[in-house]
């Protein structure tokens, strides 16, 4: 059974680094992901722009450079690939956790796929973007439905039906229609999201208020079928022809995985895991939280912009308690 001072659980940036962190302090560390490198922003759409700046997506002191202020996906894919070969972080891909036991005090057993692990410190930075938050309506596992979106070819010419109204519905519609699908969104709100980038809302507005995307607001989905959507508006119940449903609905950490390592999440239905703020210490002793998965539903609230900090009060408090 190998033997570490930090196990790490994901290898996103936030995950990064506190492998960056952690390698400084000296400690013996490792990172453990269930996929690719960063493996969130690879499955992000191919023309995704992130809201930050470069410079607000920097880890472990590493200058991002960008050709534009507001750098893309394969961008920041290319800057954390050179941020890992920098450090030469010991990060474990395709290896994903299986279990992670208390067997004493300030001291866990890992299982993953490939192997076990033994520490006195674990960090869990799992993100959020692996689970869809689903509609659960009749329909939705037919083959043309999706909750991830890559690239809008596959939609060219055809009748795409997006739920949702925040940036990945409003990146869906607007590149899907540009490529000359029939597009028509629904949204359960009275306009498109607040959080929307402040570049792109206007632009799916207009789109909206021309007529050229077809939009039901305070409305939802109620049933798929093979080539139809049916659709509870404030006039009634709306079919519409339709070839493809992109559900943007959002995403949620994974919390089955959190309880069975021990941590406790609010009782309401924002699910909030346990936490102190300064040391980002949960409930158990010795494991922490970093980065997305520290909001529990409201997956909002914390970004590689602002969670960048988690790995150094993580890792100091860990030397502190040594």
């Amino acid at each position: 059974m190998s033997k570490y001072d930090v196990v790490i659980i994901g290898a996103g940036p936030i995950g990064l680094a506190c492998g960056i962190a952690a390698q400084k302090a000296g400690l013996n560390y490792v990172v453990l992901e269930k996929g690719a490198l960063v493996n969130s922003l690879f499955n992000y759409p191919l023309f995704m722009t992130f809201f930050s700046t470069a410079d607000r997506l920097e880890i472990g002191d590493v200058p991002f450079m960008s050709m534009t202020p507001k750098p893309g996906r394969q961008e920041a894919i290319e800057y954390y690939r050179q941020v890992k070969r920098k450090f030469d972080l010991n990060v474990h891909l395709y290896e994903p956790v299986t279990a992670v036991k208390e067997v004493a005090k300030n001291l866990f057993h890992i299982t993953t796929g490939k192997g076990n692990y033994e520490t006195a410190n674990v960090i869990i930075a799992t993100g959020f973007y692996d689970i869809p938050i689903y509609m659960n309506v009749p329909g939705e596992e037919l083959p043309k439905v999706s909750h991830y979106y890559k690239e809008p070819h596959n939609y060219a010419f055809q009748k795409v039906l997006i739920v949702g109204a925040n940036n990945s519905a409003v990146d869906a519609a607007l590149e899907t229609w540009r490529k000359g699908a029939e597009v028509t969104m629904v949204i359960r709100q009275e306009a498109i999201g607040p959080r929307v980038k402040y570049w792109v809302k206007p632009d799916v507005e207009n789109r909206i208020a021309e007529g050229s995307i077809k939009a039901y607001f305070s409305s939802s989905v109620k049933a798929i079928t093979a080539s139809t959507v049916e659709i509870e508006t404030p006039d009634g119940i709306v079919s519409v022809a339709n070839d493809f449903v992109l559900a943007m609905t959002g995403y949620r950490p994974n919390f089955e995985m959190l309880r069975s390592f021990g941590v406790s999440l609010s009782d309401n239905d924002r699910l909030h895991p346990a936490y102190n703020e300064e040391t980002m210490e949960t409930n158990v002793p010795g494991m922490y939280l970093a980065g997305v998965v520290c909001g529990g539903m409201d997956t909002h609230k914390w970004f590689i912009e602002n969670s960048r900090v988690h790995a150094d009060k993580i890792i100091s408090h860990i030397i502190s308690s040594k």
